[in-house]
């Protein structure tokens, strides 16, 4: 079973990549392939066609060359031009075409040519691009001749594949590398120089409004419909004078272990994308009560550790007895988040979009911030003085000294002689974030307990010697 291994082997951040789109009708099993290509489930596949509306990018090499894929949604020409959620799918798909250095056309040789492939192969003709076309479903030797039929697409010749086995992906994929040109005439952007930032919330909250609006153009697509984004959509955005990747995810409706289905997997790759992100802007709906959902999302990013910005979104529809009633919620709901820096917006009007940028700077800027360890004792030691840990089974523990063991987010590590209540350690936390600073960053505090006769610690108390 061929596949190409997973994208450790991304490209130097110097070298230009192609792209490849990989297109073709509704459920002929596009994101299957991908999947194939990838040797990972990465793309969401599911029985029901339009699973996949958005195009969706990946890293993948094959014998060694890097390039990227373009998955998109079913492609059905005849759409084109209404108003209608599948032609703006049709319309993402003519987009990835257009900046494909190589188009990969999906077709199901079982069911053989359709009219809606005839279309797509028209105009596919037209845009001139080197296209592959891989003759799907050919699961075994018997099935080959019926991927002689997908000849009268005047696309050259069909490579029978399975996706859902791996047989012919090889052949498919030296076929793939063969399309490509040697000098692909852009560079793509690589992984891990801009910032990283995940647009994350409950469905219908306006993340990919918000995208779309920062990116200046429908990257992503947008439905009253709740649910129409289920891939991570990354996008290279210039804002405040630099280049940041922004990764629209699939709107979280309930714990993952209770959805199914497409849902599930959109779930699993929300969840990959938060923890490749280093800032989450978690979107709330100004206009409607604070939901369940809201405070789990807020404390997911939070468990994950990641800089967090809150972006209250559709202010365009709040009124005053909305803004009182929401202040209210928030102190009284949200108050393990106050440190996380607020923004409020409009997706939909562009409205104070642009306050975005310094707040997420901020909240990055707090998630990196260390403190020397002179400066931190000295200032714990004053604050223990004043108010020392209350007293616990008969004995008042100490805090020895303390240590700033990392960032991203900061974590500290308290060395006392007895056990720190919570609510003590929610104080040390809170006077921090007074002294230090830390917005946008949740703050770890751990403690390592040891007796005052044993020394420093990893050192043993000597023993008593007999008389």
């Amino acid at each position: 079973m061929e596949h190409v291994s997973p994208a450790a082997a991304a490209p130097a951040p110097t070298q230009a990549v192609p792209v490849v789109a990989v297109v073709g009708r509704p459920n002929v099993g596009k994101s299957t392939l991908v999947n194939r290509i990838l040797g990972s489930r990465q793309a969401v596949v599911a029985d029901t066609p339009g699973v996949t509306r958005d195009r969706v990018t990946y890293d993948a090499t094959w014998r060694g060359r890097a390039f990227t894929l373009v998955d998109t949604g079913g492609w059905e020409p005849s759409v084109e031009g209404s108003a209608s959620l599948a032609a703006r799918v049709a319309a993402q798909a003519r987009v990835a075409v257009d900046a494909a250095d190589a188009v990969l056309f999906v077709a199901d040789a079982i069911v053989g040519v359709t009219d809606a492939d005839e279309a797509v192969a028209a105009v596919l003709r037209r845009s001139r691009k080197p296209v592959v076309v891989a003759a799907n479903k050919v699961d075994d030797a018997p099935a080959e001749p019926a991927a002689a039929s997908l000849w009268s697409l005047g696309l050259g010749e069909p490579v029978p594949v399975s996706a859902l086995h791996g047989r012919g992906s090889g052949d498919l994929l030296d076929a793939v590398l063969d399309a490509l040109p040697e000098a692909p005439p852009e560079p793509f952007a690589a992984e891990g120089g801009p910032r990283r930032v995940a647009l994350l919330g409950r469905p219908n909250v306006g993340k990919s409004s918000l995208l779309n609006k920062l990116a200046g153009r429908e990257r992503v697509l947008v439905d009253a419909e709740a649910g129409t984004t289920r891939d991570p959509v990354d996008e290279l955005v210039e804002l405040g004078g630099r280049v940041w990747r922004l990764v629209d995810t699939a709107g979280i409706r309930r714990r993952v272990r209770e959805t199914q289905g497409a849902d599930y997997f959109a779930a699993m790759r929300t969840e990959r994308a938060l923890e490749r992100a280093e800032v989450a802007v978690v979107l709330v709906d100004a206009s409607e009560p604070l939901a369940e959902q809201d405070l789990r999302i807020v404390s997911t990013v939070i468990e994950a550790g990641r800089a967090l910005v809150i972006a209250y979104n559709k202010w365009d529809l709040v009124d005053e007895d909305r803004r009182h009633a929401l202040e209210r919620e928030i102190d009284r709901q949200l108050h393990t988040a106050r440190w996380a820096p607020r923004v409020n917006i409009s997706a939909a009007t562009g409205w104070h979009t642009d306050r975005l940028v310094p707040a997420i700077e901020r909240a990055l800027a707090g998630w990196e911030t260390r403190v020397p360890t002179g400066r931190l004792n000295a200032w714990l030691s004053a604050l223990t003085a004043a108010t020392p840990p209350p007293v616990r089974g008969g004995r008042q523990p100490k805090i020895l000294f303390a240590t700033q063991a990392g960032i991203r987010p900061p974590h500290f590590v308290l060395f006392t002689t007895g056990f720190l209540q919570a609510g003590y350690r929610r104080f040390i936390e809170r006077r921090l974030r007074e002294e230090f600073g830390f917005e946008g960053s949740p703050v770890h505090l751990s403690m390592r307990l040891r007796d005052k006769r044993t020394g420093p610690p990893g050192r043993q108390a000597r023993p008593a010697r007999r008389p």
